[in-house]
């Protein structure tokens, strides 16, 4: 994208981590809402079992994380040549829509119904975004591009959730999707306004973006940061019982510990691009380090309040700062399939999630207490690792066009 002034080039960056924004609230905002959604939802199961109807409120969450991992590589591989700003735009409409019906279905079953229909852009869309960004920033900047969309994401956990959920606390729960489809509306109009125009891929077909699915670096990479952010969410998921069971801290102290966690991951996103333009496989190992570090000390220093605040944020950043390096290494290794690569990491990190919150409550629910997931996380580090070394001695001894940090990563 030649001709662009740098401050085109900053408002279109702006744009899409917007969008990054809007998703990070529209995906995490009914976390903090599940008592209220369970009362007005299900009414009667509330009445009689409260904790059964929160339960099946989580439900909503499940919902949408299964629309990320149906919805990224089916609208990706058909989507991929289509010019890029309009697919965007039509993206963000298609959230707007699903935001709007969230907040308007009538019955528990069809705001299940509408949180799975939102779902289904999320990939594509970080998928697109990280395609473009890295078009206007450049190949040697791919990994800052790919951190710079993502920050907006991070940045809805610090700022944007905690916000909607606080209105959704005070005016109900319907007015917390109503300000997310505003969000979405204005990412619209600001991508139209500022985003440069692109042409797709007048040549991709379904079949050609489906071709990624054979290249084994692939698997390896997506299998790598699913694991990796399995680890993530086996302490993010059981953070509050965390604090308030092992630190000793009030409930009112949860909000700040997950600040810390917000701010550490918004600096691992950044951080982690940086470190992904000087070699993504490389990046991948480094950060796997520290982030296994981060896991370790908190693990053992979670009973201080120090402890937990230092620990959750390493945590948050070096568990963060990886997705960009993912992200890089998928488009090194795909080939012709850039689209579809660069969507299905969020169908991985979204497996990511479900299993690491599900492997946390399994050793809570087994008696080994809330510090247990930390060492959950600690263990998917092992085979996270293992991953990504086959990955890559499955590429080391190739090069492929626009894998400008080859020749880096085969010295690691």
């Amino acid at each position: 994208m030649t001709g662009l002034t740098p401050a085109r080039k900053r408002l279109a960056m702006l744009a899409l981590a917007l969008g990054g924004f809007g998703i990070g609230c529209t995906e995490y905002v009914a976390m903090g809402l599940l008592p209220e959604i369970a009362r007005d939802l299900l009414p009667d199961l509330h009445a009689t079992n409260p904790d059964a109807a929160i339960a099946r409120a989580g439900w909503l969450i499940t919902a949408y994380a299964i629309g990320v991992v149906v919805g990224a590589p089916t609208i990706a591989a058909a989507s991929a040549r289509f010019p890029r700003k309009g697919l965007l735009a039509t993206l963000t409409v298609a959230f707007t829509v699903g935001s709007v019906a969230s907040a308007l279905a009538p019955t528990f079953g069809t705001v299940l119904a509408a949180r799975f229909l939102a779902g289904l852009p999320h990939g594509a869309y970080f998928g697109v975004a990280a395609l473009v960004a890295a078009k206007l920033l450049g190949p040697a900047r791919r990994g800052l591009a790919v951190s710079l969309v993502l920050v907006g994401l991070t940045m809805a956990s610090v700022v944007g959730v905690p916000s909607i959920t606080f209105l959704g606390q005070h005016v109900g729960w319907r007015w917390a999707y109503v300000v997310v489809a505003v969000v979405f509306a204005l990412t619209t109009a600001f991508i139209l306004a500022v985003i440069p125009k692109e042409p797709g891929d007048p040549h991709a077909t379904v079949r050609r973006e489906l071709r990624a699915f054979k290249r084994p670096a692939v698997w390896f990479a997506l299998l790598t940061g699913a694991l990796g952010f399995g680890g993530f969410f086996a302490v993010y998921s059981y953070v509050a019982p965390l604090s308030t069971e092992v630190t000793g801290t009030s409930s009112g102290f949860v909000p700040i510990v997950l600040v810390v966690l917000g701010v550490g991951t918004t600096v691992g996103i950044l951080a982690g691009g940086r470190l992904a333009d000087r070699g993504a496989v490389r990046a991948i190992f480094i950060l796997f380090g520290a982030f296994s570090v981060s896991l370790l000390f908190l693990a053992l220093t979670a009973h201080t309040v120090v402890g937990l605040l230092v620990g959750v944020f390493a945590v948050g950043a070096s568990a963060q700062a990886i997705a960009p390096a993912i992200q890089t290494r998928l488009m090194d290794v795909a080939g012709e399939s850039q689209t579809i690569a660069a969507a299905v990491n969020h169908s991985a990190l979204n497996i990511g999630n479900s299993l690491g919150a599900a492997l946390g409550g399994v050793v809570i629910a087994a008696g080994f207490g809330f510090v247990a997931p930390t060492w959950v996380g600690l263990a998917l580090c092992v085979p996270g690792v293992a991953f990504a070394l086959a990955g890559w001695s499955v590429t080391r001894h190739r090069t492929s066009p626009g894998a400008v940090d080859a020749k880096a990563d085969a010295s690691v």
